[in-house]
């Protein structure tokens, strides 16, 4: 089989080079969709003769379908501009292009937080699926966290090596896009007609603390551990006040 590499981008100059050279070893084809980037993003991209196309910002979902349909060949790899393929990972990839069934395949997921790997804290490993055909897959969801919705016929096959997400570089960072989740999260929630207490975004946070602090043992990954739960936890606490404001209709 034939693959296609698709990337989303926005002000990538940092991360996208990285990804671009890992995926060259294994895609016939590489597709960056770029929402107007304002940085080197796009030079970076055509210096690697790539496929770059701009669009304006739809959503997770509506963007990534887009860059579906622009994909040449029948299998899909989807990857994020701060992930890239370790050697392990590409050499699993390169071996199913000669199969003849192919499946679904996931990867595992190890995040790099600040200039250290996490083995812990409920972010590892973090499965994802990310191999998959381009005919009967789609993504789905409205405003986060977007799901791909694929053909339940095919077995879903695990593949070794990891894809490396560099994902936070700084603590502000890592406050910011949580916090910006959240507030999508919450928009989801309030369509959905979720509810919460007034006591709900503290005692959610406390929760969160502890499940990833303690339970998946945040604690082994040193002080990284501490501001992963720290800052979780402070974006739930935003997460549900959010939510409350925009059930009380408060602007």
């Amino acid at each position: 089989m034939k693959i296609s590499a698709t990337i989303i981008t926005l002000n990538e100059e940092r991360n996208i080079e990285r990804c671009i050279r890992s995926l060259q070893q294994v895609a016939d084809e590489i597709i960056v969709l770029d929402s107007n980037s304002t940085d080197r993003t796009q030079e970076i991209c055509e210096a690697h003769n790539v496929v770059f196309e701009q669009r304006k910002w739809e959503g997770y979902s509506a963007t990534k379908n887009h860059l579906n349909n622009l994909a040449k060949y029948d299998y899909i790899l989807s990857i994020d501009a701060d992930e890239a393929l370790d050697k392990e990972l590409m050499e699993a990839i390169l071996a199913t292009k000669s199969e003849t069934n192919p499946g679904v395949y996931s990867v595992s997921r190890l995040v790099n937080y600040c200039g250290k790997w996490i083995k812990h804290s409920g972010w590892y490993p973090d499965i994802k699926v990310r191999l998959f055909p381009k005919e009967g897959s789609t993504w789905k969801g409205e405003y986060v966290h977007e799901e791909l919705s694929y053909p339940k016929s095919l077995p879903v096959l695990q593949l070794h090596g990891h894809l490396l997400h560099f994902t936070y570089y700084n603590y502000k960072e890592h406050r910011e896009r949580a916090d910006n989740y959240s507030s999508l999260t919450a928009m989801k929630m309030h369509k959905k007609g979720k509810n919460a207490s007034f006591v709900k975004p503290y005692f959610s946070a406390l929760l969160r603390f502890i499940t990833m602090y303690f339970l998946k043992r945040g604690f082994l990954d040193g002080i990284k551990g501490f501001k992963i739960a720290q800052i979780s936890a402070q974006s739930n606490v935003f997460k549900y006040k959010e939510l409350r404001r925009l059930n009380n209709g408060r602007k």
